[in-house]
């Protein structure tokens, strides 16, 4: 589970991709306080997990992934948004599909039923990723977002973590379930 101390070394990793890519569409890098807050408001609700490798000096954060409420309205509670940004040093390892697995199984047993992943196209290696899981393509927002100089796509990609039911149980919050999960601080295990 993702601490607060975390922030620093997530804005480490999640920095180069707000200012050399489109990847996100934020166009300035936030403060360590405001993803202090992000990830303080989100715990609340729903997952920020970490990935830590462990070294003989100490823990080494790799990466992170989270989710997010996918829309405000009451009707869209059973379903989130989910994210992975991994440092270079992770990339290509195996590292962030067994991150994102075990996020995606967390907002399942929260009880959440849908996943989206929004991608900033071109971004082969998370359409990748997303469809490596079982998401499917469902919509592209063509030139959604300028940045850099000019317009980009981002594809929306959905995963149905579990059967619908036609009267669903609401979805617990994460520090209930917190308990049951028994979170490792180390994720390392691809």
């Amino acid at each position: 589970m993702a601490e607060l101390a975390d922030a620093e070394r997530f804005l480490e990793i999640y920095g180069p991709v707000v200012l050399e890519t489109a990847i996100s569409f934020e166009e300035a890098v936030p403060s360590a306080e405001e993803m202090r807050s992000r990830i303080r408001r989100t715990l609340s609700r729903l997952p920020w997990l970490t990935l830590v490798e462990e070294r003989p000096g100490g823990e080494r954060i790799l990466g992170y992934a989270c989710a997010s409420p996918h829309r405000v309205r009451a009707s869209y509670r059973w379903s989130v948004d989910v994210g992975i940004y991994l440092g270079p040093e992770a990339r290509g390892q195996g590292l962030g599909k067994a991150l994102y697995r075990v996020l995606l199984e967390v907002v399942r047993q929260q009880g959440y039923l849908n996943a989206f992943g929004g991608v900033g196209l071109p971004n082969p290696g998370s359409v990748a990723l997303h469809e490596s899981l079982g998401f499917e393509r469902i919509a592209t927002y063509r030139d959604v977002g300028f940045k850099h100089g000019s317009w980009h796509d981002v594809g929306w990609w959905q995963l149905q973590l579990a059967p619908l039911p036609s009267a669903p149980a609401e979805p617990r919050a994460f520090p209930e379930l917190l308990p049951e999960l028994g979170l490792p601080r180390t994720l390392i295990a691809p």
